[in-house]
């Protein structure tokens, strides 16, 4: 982990919207609409049990409108993919498929036109034509967002490796990882994320069966962060250490953050023509870190601040100061050692000790039931974006695998490495400019 985690990033340039759709009444989508007509139907069966709620849910014939949650919606289409810049949701799913046997270039193409005809309907709360699933059909899109990636093996598959951006090289070993190759990696990966549980899953379900013959499960990972709403006022997400964890990301208004974050225009005379393709895109890593919790809650309160370098109630750095005081790595304290210990994990992985390297860390907690021993399977699935992760994450990541004091308290257990590219503009599907370039 590194201390630029974002639960609560600012809005992209194309944010949330709860506009209401032509074909519903004010803040009710199509899909809750069918899923209103779908109760009436069934009402005889459950009149005694709930008579009373079906009736709140409707007034003079209309559906109540849905609530700020249930409405907010984020456009699937523009220069950038959704997904990356927006809050993170308080459900998420990471899925990693591998093309089949004899599914080449065109396949995937076809692939990539069924998923993001799909994601665009559910992201707009609208329900596929083709979709008889009625998991979530009287919810709106609860911030869904559905974000699609290519890994190094793809190019292999599709006869595409002379487009394979350079960037995308396999990630180098570190020692604290632990890694389960069959958990790792993968051909394609899909980032789903959702205010609502059901919508999400909904999303999920929809996209694996759009899968069909020409894609396979290759992982699955389920993970959650704290229901918006649920602070009296908007706060940074806490892990599952207890401790804040978000307060230093980089955020859209700084100077430098597309820099950072997003792959320069293929104008840029920086970018060669293999990765011209992905311009407006962005490279994700994708870690599953188990915390070993057992061990860390048995330390003291001032032990665990020392290891992060921060207040745990707070989040305010050891230096001094809130939450969001920079922090001061020179500050000493009365008995002459340092405030903000040396191997304290916000010191360790600042841009300051890292050369400025940076990217925008969007992660979720999981939490998979127990281990045989009866420890907690329980941490984060760690999801950081940059325009390099050679610049990005592999120099924090080194920096923090040589001298990180919390790193005694984390297991590395898989990792993967995406090219995200750009979005699309409707009619066309993500991935386009290079299947079809």
């Amino acid at each position: 982990m590194a201390d630029t985690t974002g639960t609560k990033t600012a809005g992209s340039p194309s944010g949330p919207s709860s506009e209401p759709s032509a074909a519903a009444p004010a803040g009710v989508s199509r899909r809750r609409l069918l899923g209103t007509a779908g109760a009436v139907g069934a009402g005889a069966l459950v009149v005694g049990a709930g008579a009373g709620a079906a009736g709140a849910q409707a007034v003079g014939g209309r559906p109540d409108p849905l609530t700020s949650i249930g409405s907010t919606k984020y456009p699937f289409h523009g220069p950038r993919q959704a997904g990356i810049v927006q809050p993170a949701q308080a459900h998420a799913h990471l899925v990693a498929f591998d093309l089949a046997p004899g599914s080449g270039r065109k396949a995937a193409a076809a692939l990539l036109r069924r998923w993001s005809a799909t994601a665009a309907d559910l992201m707009s709360g609208e329900t596929p034509r083709d979709d008889d699933l009625g998991i979530a059909l009287d919810a709106g899109p609860s911030a869904l967002t559905v974000t699609f990636g290519f890994g190094h093996s793809f190019f292999d598959r599709t006869g595409l490796t002379d487009r394979r951006p350079a960037a995308l090289e396999p990630l180098p070993s570190f020692s604290a990882d632990a890694l389960d190759p069959k958990r790792s990696d993968g051909d394609l990966w899909i980032q789903i994320g959702s205010d609502d549980a059901l919508v999400a899953f909904h999303a999920l379900r929809l996209l694996q069966r759009k899968a069909g013959e020409t894609a396979r499960l290759r992982w699955q990972m389920n993970g959650f962060n704290r229901t918006p709403g649920a602070t009296s006022h908007p706060a940074t997400g806490r892990n599952l250490m207890g401790q804040i964890d978000g307060t230093n990301n980089p955020k859209p208004s700084d100077a430098a953050f597309d820099k950072h974050v997003f792959v320069p225009d293929g104008r840029d005379a920086a970018a060669g023509p293999a990765e011209a393709w992905m311009a407006g895109g962005s490279y994700a890593v994708v870690r599953r870190i188990r915390m070993l919790l057992d061990s860390w809650d048995h330390l003291s309160l001032e032990r665990q601040e020392r290891i992060i370098g921060r207040r745990k109630s707070d989040g305010a750095p050891l230096s001094g100061g809130s939450e969001t005081t920079p922090v001061d790595l020179q500050k000493v304290g009365p008995d002459g050692a340092l405030a903000i210990a040396g191997d304290a994990h916000i010191r360790v992985a600042s841009p300051a000790s890292n050369r400025g390297a940076a990217m925008l860390r969007r992660p979720f907690s999981y939490h998979d039931g127990f281990r045989d021993d009866g420890a907690p399977d329980a941490g984060l699935l760690f999801v950081c974006w940059q325009a390099d992760p050679m610049k990005g994450f592999v120099p924090v990541q080194r920096k923090l695998d040589r001298g990180d004091g919390l790193s005694r308290f984390l297991s590395h257990e898989a990792s993967a490495l995406f090219a995200v590219p750009g979005g699309c503009a409707e009619g066309e599907y993500v991935g386009q400019r290079l299947l079809e370039g």
